[in-house]
């Protein structure tokens, strides 16, 4: 019978943070997989606990990853831990967790700290509805992309950032979505010297340009203003259609983002979109 991954959730700061089920958990878990084994060596001396540990990160996932799921089908159970929070939430324990969904081998998940989620809560901003988007992309182009997917995005937003990129992010940021977007930025969460600032993109754009960063951070950027679409007809939504196609989108492109703007029908939209092309 082939064993079980559990997904268990580390402190992102404070170790008291820990919970009893995450610690028996590892504790009757046959190994232990660690995207770093020598941070996750430190929890389990604090915990007093002794496992045996197996390296799992972003560079051997490929080769690592396999090993693991055989020694789950030979009957063998496994915790998967990070360096801090949940694993398989931006990051490559979600490429385990497929593999072992693949093989019918049993998954479960252990409750426990996530940073996105503690840096929401203590945001301001609004929590109803909210969208996860991890780490921007170094890649210049694809970074853009991204941005410009969301300025039309209303749910929060939550991002992962870097001490040494938050400043070119919040460059980037500001010019997606404006200086006066509000932003809250959390940092060192849980830790002795956590701090959440609140303010507007502008705002933190000049804080940084004369503060340098410190720590790892949450950045919660607020979504989008709702449109007043009360007065838009179907021919206005038209020409909005019109006019990003006429600026290099593609019809359907075009289409779904004005339709989601302004709230008419896709399937409609488009017809009159063609309608009017044909016409001219």
């Amino acid at each position: 019978m082939a064993g079980t991954l559990y997904l268990v959730p580390t402190p992102i700061g404070n170790l008291g943070d820990i919970s009893p089920r995450a610690k028996k958990t590892l504790a009757e878990a046959d190994f232990i997989a660690a995207e770093d084994t020598r941070v996750s060596l430190k929890l389990l001396n604090h915990l007093e606990l002794k496992k045996p540990l197996v390296s799992y990160y972003e560079h051997n996932k490929n080769e690592s990853g396999p090993r693991i799921v055989e020694r789950l089908l030979a009957g063998e159970s496994c915790a998967l831990v990070t360096d801090a929070g949940s694993p398989a939430i931006s990051d490559p324990g979600e490429d385990l967790v497929a593999l072992c969904a693949k093989a019918g081998v049993c998954v479960c998940a252990i409750p426990g700290p996530c940073a996105a989620v503690t840096a929401l809560s203590v945001s301001g901003l609004p929590t109803g509805r909210f969208c996860f988007e991890g780490f921007l992309s170094t890649n210049k182009k694809s970074r853009r992309e991204h941005l410009d997917s969301l300025k039309s995005e209303r749910r929060t937003m939550i991002f992962y950032e870097a001490p040494h990129k938050l400043q070119n992010t919040l460059k980037d940021l500001t010019d997606a979505f404006g200086p006066e977007r509000r932003i809250s930025l959390c940092r060192e969460l849980t830790k002795l010297h956590e701090q959440i600032f609140r303010m507007t993109l502008g705002e933190a754009l000049a804080y940084y340009t004369e503060n340098d960063p410190r720590g790892e951070y949450v950045l919660i950027l607020e979504g989008a203003a709702e449109a007043s679409v009360e007065a838009l007809t179907l021919e206005d939504a038209v020409s909005l259609a019109l006019e990003r196609i006429a600026s290099g989108a593609s019809k359907k492109d075009a289409v779904r983002e004005v339709s989601r703007e302004t709230g008419f029908p896709k399937n409609a939209l488009y017809d009159a979109v063609l309608r009017m092309q044909n016409a001219d």
